[in-house]
């Protein structure tokens, strides 16, 4: 539950070596240290958790799924991004 003076932070857990950091939720707290010790508490009770990265949900810049064509078609205009065109040697083998 917030309280006034709590702010809402982001939960991300790594689960193993090499893996990387996925959100798992979001806690609650007044400062870092209670927002660590709530994710802890709550995000691995099972011990499922290797590291906990927690980050203000006020510091994330998301773009906005309506501007998805402005962000991303650029990208599709730019064919040598993709060696579809390339033809690939029969000694080659798998690529």
């Amino acid at each position: 539950m917030s309280t006034p003076n709590s702010q809402l932070w982001e939960v991300f857990i790594r689960s193993r070596n090499g893996l990387a950091h996925k959100h798992v939720g979001s806690v609650h707290a007044a400062d870092a240290v209670l927002a660590m010790q709530a994710a802890r508490d709550i995000y691995t009770r099972r011990g499922e958790g290797l590291s906990i990265w927690i980050i203000p949900s006020n510091a994330i810049v998301a773009s906005d799924p309506a501007d998805k064509d402005m962000m991303f078609e650029p990208s599709l205009s730019k064919a040598y991004r993709h060696p579809t065109f390339y033809e690939v040697p029969d000694e080659v083998g798998h690529m």
